[in-house]
């Protein structure tokens, strides 16, 4: 069975039991500043899992993109990927367990023909501190379904609790959550005791594979930290496409499924080599999963850089570049499998076919800037490492170590010389030059440099450690991240923002309609406004801009708000950027004046006044720059 087939078994298995298909939101999250991009299928739900109404009702169904950028490290087994398709259903307060759990069982051994003895199924084992109870209630609703005792195991918070900040004692003060039931499939492969003395599903072994999760929300935190009852209690279901598709057809690789069977093909007629061959194997999935993962950002808006999305976008196609030059591809291969990719999905997406030259050109030179990047970092090796031959780690060639520092994303204006052969040295050499430990390891055994097995297993363990520091402020970092753009939802923020629609509607009235917004930036301080458009901006041309943003401030124009389908809204010429981040059902704002003259028109997600006469201030456009190709940049404020 194809992953076609079981995607649309499944969206139409719950549409018969009343959900409606939602479709799928971006990878770029709206309005959620705790991460980069859209990880799960529950995350562009949650304001409906917290209590407010959803437009198509109490019962949702959808396949959502998902990029999971925490995982890129894991890429290279049988399982991990960062771009996935997450089934999910919801229920907002409407059915509970006993429904969930049946129909999720129906599907998988009826619809999708999974052996019932194949499964096994995890459950909440509760918390006495806490007060909350063992899910024992799931546990007999999956033995009543056919599951025995002997597969059904129970676990702690840490592998059966959901909610935002993780395990219950993590949980502030008015967080819902609640305890989940997880489904494993069992493919039979023998035990490997290194991963400890006995198999169970959360083994990391290989024998089992998690292919759904049920969440049952039905908890809020009080201030004292004991739980009470939720008045709405939900249903959250995910489940991993690819993994479903793998087990429906009893194979441990995710990268043998049909989805992946084009491009695999395609990475072995360019390379010459097998992909059955365990030494290939590694790179083989990593090319692939990156390159679709590379295809799916690109489309919904993704620009490779050194910041955020764009720098995910950037390690992901680079990464791959190393991996090709592994099994000997030529320049140039990467960027003709995306087109294997758009292909693949054009029925299910179809903004990857429309997208597919833009996509193909943005990888394609992406690679060569990152071949460039590569010869710089080799002329580094070839220039310093003939000295350090038989270097050791904390040596140094006799510099003291202030004199010889290592310099990071910026020039070399000393000599490149280690002050410790250690992990955070190549850690660094990795995030200034994009070579991991591997292939910099590689790069110094091929001039000569000596690695004990042990010094290599001790580089592995201080590089992971400064991958986890890194990985910790980049966490730190995305929390901090705007709200749709914003800064905040304060009076100073929302007036700039407003006026950032009006700048829009102002550029594309002198400038013309091939404008849209590319992104943006804004605090209570400052407007930073991304746009596309293909060459500089001269002054006469802002100027007129400008005046345009402080006409629509003068002309006193009301807000008007409208939810209204997608499709209508664009047929009808509502500007907008990106329209598949956005839900079936999608507000516009329009600000018109007494006289009726629309100011602007467009769909939005966050904070505005309520009268553009609200905004305090004169709007000032003080400098456009270029971004990246095609995309303009300008900064504004109100003075």
């Amino acid at each position: 069975m194809n992953s076609s087939e079981i995607r649309e078994r499944y969206l139409n298995f719950f549409k018969e039991r009343g959900h409606i298909d939602i479709g799928s939101a971006s990878l770029r999250p709206e309005n959620d500043p705790t991460t980069l991009f859209t990880g799960s299928g529950m995350q562009p739900l949650l304001p409906y899992l917290l209590g407010e109404k959803h437009p198509a009702g109490a019962r949702l169904v959808n396949s959502q993109k998902c990029f999971r950028a925490e995982d890129i490290e894991e890429v290279g087994d049988n399982r991990h990927t960062t771009f996935f398709e997450m089934l999910g259903n919801w229920s907002l307060g409407d059915y509970f367990k006993e429904e969930q759990l049946g129909w999720l069982f129906e599907f998988l051994t009826k619809e999708i023909n999974i052996p019932k003895e194949k499964l096994w199924v995890t459950c909440f084992e509760g918390d006495r501190v806490l007060g909350i109870p063992k899910d024992t209630e799931s546990a007999e609703i999956w033995n009543r379904l056919g599951i025995p005792e002997e597969r059904i195991r129970f676990y702690d918070s840490k592998k059966n609790w959901w909610s935002r900040a993780g395990t219950p004692e993590n949980m502030p003060a008015g967080e819902p959550g609640g305890p989940d039931s997880e489904v494993f499939y069992d493919f039979g492969t023998e035990h490997n005791t290194k991963f400890g003395e006995h198999c169970h599903p959360n083994c990391d072994c290989g024998r089992f594979m998690e292919i759904g999760n049920s969440v049952f929300m039905e908890y809020v935190k009080q201030k004292d930290g004991s739980f009470a009852p939720l008045p709405q209690k939900n249903v959250d279901f995910g489940g991993g496409l690819e993994r479903i598709t793998a087990a429906a057809n009893d194979n441990p690789d995710v990268f043998a499924i049909d989805l992946f069977s084009r491009i695999i093909d395609q990475i072995e007629s360019a390379s010459s080599l097998a992909y059955s061959d365990s030494e290939n194997k590694r790179a083989f999935r990593i090319i692939a999963d990156h390159i679709r993962g590379a295809v799916f950002m690109i489309a919904d808006g993704v620009v490779p850089s050194n910041t955020d999305a764009g720098y995910v976008l950037r390690r992901i196609i680079r990464r791959a570049v190393q991996y090709a030059d592994k099994l000997n591809i030529k320049h140039g291969h990467l960027a003709g499998m995306s087109t294997i990719i758009c292909e693949e999905y054009k029925d299910s997406y179809k903004n990857l076919h429309k997208e597919m030259t833009h996509i193909t050109l943005t990888i394609g030179a992406e690679e060569g800037r990152f071949r460039e990047t590569l010869k710089k970092g080799l002329s580094i090796l070839d220039r310093e490492f003939p000295k350090a031959k038989d270097l050791k780690k904390g040596e140094t060639y006799g510099v003291p170590p202030d004199l010889s520092p290592i310099k990071i994303n910026g020039k070399f204006e000393r000599s490149y010389v280690p002050t410790a052969l250690d992990g955070k040295w190549f850690f660094d050499f990795y995030q200034s030059f994009g070579f991991p430990l591997e292939l910099a390891v590689e790069e110094l055994e091929k001039k000569g440099k000596r690695f004990m097995p042990y010094e290599k297993d001790e580089l592995r363990s201080e590089f992971n450690q400064e991958m986890k520091k890194h990985q910790k402020l980049s966490r730190i970092g995305a929390e901090k991240k705007f709200k749709g753009g914003l800064a905040d939802h304060g009076e100073k923020t929302t007036m700039l923002h407003t006026a950032t629609h009006l700048l829009l509607a102002g550029l594309r009235k002198e400038l013309g309609e091939d404008v849209h917004q590319a992104g943006s930036n804004i605090t209570a301080e400052r407007a930073r406004f991304d746009f596309t458009h293909p060459q500089k901006v001269e002054r006469n041309a802002l100027d007129k801009v400008e005046q345009y943003v402080n006409d629509a401030i003068a002309a006193g124009a009301e807000r008007m708000v409208e939810e209204i389908p997608r499709e209508e809204a664009k047929n009808s010429g509502v500007e907008g950027s990106f329209w598949e981040r956005y839900p079936d059902t999608v507000k516009v704002f329009t600000f018109r004046d007494k006289k009726g003259v629309i100011w602007s028109r467009e769909l939005c997600g966050g904070p505005h006044v309520e009268n553009t006469k609200d905004i305090k201030g004169r709007f000032k456009i003080i400098k456009e720059e270029a971004v990246a190709a095609g995309v303009r940049r300008i900064k504004a404020v109100l003075g």
